[in-house]
């Protein structure tokens, strides 16, 4: 059998070197959006499959025995080229979705549908933002000309931004203590977060707490299509049970 494993996630590396260890060949395929991202352990693949259509014909033509979506919580193109893949070929498909993060107490959350109502929710809650939601969604802060924003991502970001902006290139896993001194040297005053789930960027939520800083979530989007478990041990096991 061979086992396509889509996406860079921490899920995703960690099932293909499970897999890999167990003899199953498996192929990661990433989105080739970060310029130097963690490989996993087996064969690799970098790049898109052309749609839905490409992604159906390069799956017979590789003979794909099953699918195991990893991805990002928020990456919803190549989500959905896999459920119509999956349709038009019969190859079946796994969702693996690490569970979203909890407000608890003390938490000072405002959940929001996207980065639109973000950008419209975050000039009442302070001027001094963190923005940690990714360099493509910049475009939505970008007209905000009153706050100044702290911008956190792993590769240097693309016009447009927002005209009061800093950029810090970091890649998680974060420590809360390091998240604690990062907040107040700059003296943020509201953070700006997706709901990606995992302890590998939650360290920001517990120096929000910590200081009482408010914090404005994005909502995951709909992911529906497809059957889905949260560990990696869940998509082994099924896996395992397709051979």
């Amino acid at each position: 059998m061979t086992v396509l494993v889509l996406g860079g996630t921490a899920e995703a590396r960690e099932l293909a070197a499970d897999l890999h260890a167990r003899g199953v060949p498996v192929m990661s395929s990433l989105a080739g959006r970060v310029s130097a991202p963690r490989l996993p352990e087996g064969e690799v693949r970098i790049g898109g499959f052309g749609g839905p259509d490409g992604f159906a014909a390069w799956l017979v033509e590789q003979q794909v025995t099953a699918v195991v979506d990893a991805t990002h919580p928020f990456a919803e193109r190549i989500s959905a080229s896999a459920v119509t893949a999956s349709r038009l070929t019969g190859v079946p498909l796994l969702r693996l979705a690490r569970p979203g993060w909890e407000q608890g107490p003390g938490d000072d959350w405002h959940w929001v549908a996207d980065l639109g109502e973000a950008a419209r929710v975050v000039p009442t809650l302070g001027q001094r933002i963190f923005l940690t939601s990714g360099r493509q969604g910049l475009a939505a802060f970008a007209h905000l000309t009153g706050p100044w924003f702290l911008v956190r991502c792993v590769d240097p970001p693309s016009p447009p931004l927002p005209p009061k902006a800093e950029v810090v290139l970091a890649r998680g896993p974060y420590t809360v203590a390091s998240e604690l001194s990062l907040l107040c040297e700059h003296g943020i005053d509201v953070l700006v977060t997706k709901d990606s789930g995992g302890a590998h960027t939650s360290a920001k939520l517990a120096a929000c707490r910590d200081l009482g800083v408010p914090v404005v979530v994005v909502r995951r989007p709909d992911r529906s299509g497809a059957a889905s478990v949260a560990t990696v041990a869940a998509a082994v096991r099924w896996v395992l049970g397709i051979r």
